[in-house]
This record gives structure tokens, sequence and C-alpha cells, in this order.
């Protein structure tokens, strides 16, 4: 053999032995930490059943595993991602469709490590890279409420992904670089609340879902800080929680923080979008002891991010036309001076969803309206109604423009090329 050749030989080999190392440390993180499964020990009791119930509103798990119109938990629920489509899985107690025949093992290892009872790695659109702090004992409560789930014969969905996100070695790739089971660690340093807040943001109510950002593989950057983020299809911007000029709570009152989640609304705020499906189906039914511990650990978020430079001010031009339509549209209900009418109509004028540096929710609310959730707080609210048919995208330009940047307002200015591709997004 020629030297030449015998070199090849060897980078070949080398190549080969190199992929098998790759996919054997791919295959050994995916399962590390896993225990052998094993029956239940004992019967599931009546407060496991109670505190599942309330787990499951935590968790928010039925907005995720019910259709419209279909039977609770039962599954079937398209979630789009950019990679294509994942349907969620039946959770009810059907023997061969749900959960009727795992065991809590099985269900814990769905949760904590994000593997199928059949052995099959779960896609993240099970938010599993978060429910993996759960404490085994809330995993154990949320089966046995699961398994008192009136059956319901719905058959797994197969998810619609295009290749090669279809397949189980991308994933377990995927899994590789991203995903590590955890577990909730209380900081002896901090309060019980700030504790009990932690591991109810972190963990159950999967905060980070949306409110931190994604790299373009889809996973979540630096979860812990809710830095912000467009949430992926959906095209709503979940501002951040730890910037006082987005989302942060840091100099809210706990009152206030309690009021917008349990209710939907507080002095100067109320929510909108994906996060008023929260507060409808999950936060408004948490305890008071839980609402508070997640208000207190929120509001502790260290503040990051410096002062965005003061922006410029639109032309002359598109402030008038913005003020007329303002003045035709608007101001009847969020009055002339942008200060709506509390408990009512929310105020523009200081308003930080209008003054987002990303405009993406204000221009997705004119086109498509706004509908604050219905709670026992706030059980009549006054939604939005959309302008997509009413106004052309000049104008919606200029009704943003002028918003943003009247009543002591400051913020960048919306031009019509931002609502054209608002509207070809969502097909408007």
């Amino acid at each position: 053999m020629s030297a030449r050749r015998f070199r090849k030989a060897w980078l070949g080999a080398g190549l080969l032995a190199l992929a098998m190392l790759a996919a054997a440390w791919v295959a050994w993180i995916n399962q590390a930490g896993e225990a052998p499964l094993g029956p239940d020990a004992a019967p599931d009791t009546p407060a496991q059943v109670e505190r599942g119930a309330y787990l499951a509103r935590v968790g928010n798990c039925m907005a995720c595993h019910t259709t419209v119109g279909g039977a609770a938990y039962a599954g079937g629920r398209g979630i789009e991602t950019p990679f294509g489509v994942v349907f969620s899985s039946n959770l009810t107690a059907h023997p061969e469709h749900g959960v009727g025949r795992w065991t809590r093992d099985a269900f814990w290892r769905a949760m904590h490590h994000g593997r199928s009872r059949d052995g099959r790695l779960l896609y993240p659109a099970f938010p599993y890279t978060e429910y993996t702090r759960i404490t085994r004992e809330d995993s154990d409560a949320l089966l046995a409420y699961l398994r008192t789930v009136p059956a319901a014969d719905t058959p797994q969905r197969a998810h619609a992904l295009r290749f090669p996100y279809n397949t189980q070695a991308a994933l377990a790739v995927w899994r590789a670089l991203y995903f590590r089971p955890a577990e909730h660690t209380p900081d002896p340093a901090q309060s019980a609340d700030w504790n009990r807040g932690a591991y109810l943001v972190q963990g159950l109510g999967h905060c980070a879902a949306c409110h931190a950002p994604r790299n373009a593989l889809g996973a979540t950057q630096a979860a812990e800080r809710l830095g912000g983020g467009l949430i992926p299809v959906q095209n709503w911007y979940a501002p951040a929680l730890n910037r006082e000029d987005e989302g942060g709570l840091q100099h809210w009152t706990e009152a206030d923080v309690v009021a917008l989640l349990r209710t939907g609304v507080a002095p100067g705020a109320s929510v909108i979008g994906p996060m008023a499906e929260v507060v409808f189906r999950s936060t408004q039914y948490l305890s008071d002891e839980d609402v508070r511990a997640m208000a207190v650990y929120l509001q502790a978020l260290p503040p990051e991010g410096e002062a965005r430079p003061k922006p410029a001010a639109p032309p002359a031009a598109v402030m008038a036309r913005g003020a007329k339509v303002y003045e035709a549209q608007c101001a009847q209900c969020h009055g002339s001076d942008g200060r709506g009418e509390p408990g009512a109509f929310p105020a523009l004028a200081g308003n930080r969803a209008v003054l987002l540096h990303d405009p993406t929710n204000v221009v997705r609310v004119l086109l498509l309206g706004g509908y604050p959730p219905a709670t026992a707080g706030h059980p009549r609210p006054h939604g939005m109604p959309p302008f997509q048919q009413v106004l052309g995208d000049e104008d919606i330009a200029a009704v943003t423009s002028f918003v943003r940047n009247s009543w002591g307002n400051q913020a960048p200015g919306v031009g019509t090329m931002e609502i054209y591709r608002a509207r070809e997004r969502r097909g408007l």
C-alpha cells in the first residue's frame, strides 16, 4: 500500500472512530440518570388526586392537551413549531391511548427525563426542559389526577415534522446539546416564598418557554433570566421579565403583581395574547400562597440590559395622519389624552406594552384585536376589535407611530413594511 493510500485509510478509520465515539456519547447522555421502571407500590390516595388536579392547573396542561370542542386532556392539539407540527398526547385514563397503564416511574421518566413509556424520546414542545425540575412527589400526584380523567378513545396523531427533525437520531443529538435532567435546589440565602416562586416559575409554570430567547434550533437560552423573545410561529413577543422597560416587575408593588396574575389586570397593565390564556386557564386558580410566591420571585429577578438610546421622532406627516386615525377609531375608549378608563380601557400613555422596542404586539392587537381573560376578579373585560379590514397599512403604521410617540411616549416609529409583513405572516 502506498503512503498516500495508507494516510487516507487511517484518516477514514479515525473519522469513523470519532463518529462512533460521538454516537456513543449521545446515547450515553440521553440515558444518563435513568432508573429501571418498576410497578407502583401502592394505590393513589384522594389527597394525591386533589393535589394533582391543582398542579395540572399550575402547569396549564389542559391548554395543550385539549382540542377546541374536544374531550378534556384527550390530546390531538397541533403545536406549531419552526420545524413542523407536534401533536399533543392523550392524558386521559384510557388504557391504550392515554395514561391508564402508565406507572409512576414511567410518568416520572417522561417529566424528568423526557422519555415516553415505550422508550421514545419526547419532543420539547412538551416542556420537559422545565418540568424536569418538579419533585417526584408532584409528578406522582399529577399522574394520580390524570388517572381519574374520563378515558377518551383518541389515538396519538403522527407528528408532521420535516426531515431530519422527525427522526429520533436528530432529537437525541439536540438533547445531548441542550438538555440535562435537573432538579430544583432551594437557595438557603433566600426566603421560603422566593424558593417556592422559583420552583413554580422555573418548573411546572414553565415561564421560560415563552419568556426566554431561543436559538436557531429552538433551545431556550439563559432560561432562568427570562430575558424575553419572540414566541416561535405565534409571532407574539414575550417581554423580558428582567428589564424594567419591558416586562420587569421589580418596581411594582407585590399586590399589583398578584392582581395581574390572578385577574389579568393591574393598575396600568392588562394581559392579552398567549398570556391571557395562561391567566384564564392557570394563574387565576393559584392559591394565595403560590401566586404571592411567584410575585416575590419575579420581583427579585436581577434587572439587566442597558438603557436603549432615545429614538428619532416620526415625521410630522406620519404623526398628523396617525392623530386623525386615533381620533376617529381609538379616542372613544382610550381618551384623547391616552389615559383610558381605569378598570375598563387601558391607558396608552406610559404603557410599557405600547412602548416595547419590538412593536410586534401593538401591531398584532391593531390588526387582530386584543382580548383580556375573563376571571373571577375581572369577569367582564372589554375587548378591542380588530382593524385589519378597516384600516390600510399606511393608517395602521401611522396610528401605531402616533400612539408610541404621544403623551410623553417615546418609541421607534413603525413603517408600512412592518405592517405588510405582519399581515403576510398571518395570511391577512
